[in-house]
């Protein structure tokens, strides 16, 4: 059996972030495609620490409820786990929420502001960038 893999990432809603900026919409909130590669970072920080040596894995499915936004200046936690896993093939629950409070005070787990899957693949680097 595939052993679970977790990761938990906070990031700070920037202007840079906002659907206005990444050109998903013009509101200045978290864009749905920033939320989304924070969330495939978590993925990867998952997976990563048990890839062999030469591997990487590739994106290859997503599945996303962006359900809230996000104002700048809003801390944003993503996480990632282990749902299912196929050989090379790993999925993940991910999942993103506000933190609310004073960091490292009384922080508190906030609103749910997406939910989903992404799957990944594992494969060799250097033979994968060979076949482009």
């Amino acid at each position: 059996m595939a052993p679970v893999c977790t990761a938990v990432i906070r990031r700070t809603v920037t202007d840079d972030d906002t659907a206005l900026a990444v050109g998903s919409g013009s509101l200045p909130v978290l864009g749905t495609p920033r939320l989304l590669a924070w969330l495939e970072a978590a993925t990867c920080a998952a997976l990563d620490p048990t890839l062999p040596e030469g591997s990487t894995s590739v994106g290859t499915r997503v599945t996303l409820e962006h359900l809230g936004a996000s104002a700048v200046g809003q801390v944003v936690e993503v996480s990632a786990s282990t749902a299912y896993v196929d050989g090379r093939l790993h999925r993940f629950t991910v999942a993103a929420r506000h933190i609310d409070g004073v960091e490292g005070e009384d922080e508190r787990p906030g609103k749910v502001v997406a939910s989903g899957e992404v799957t990944r693949v594992v494969v060799d680097a250097e033979r994968f960038l060979g076949r482009l």
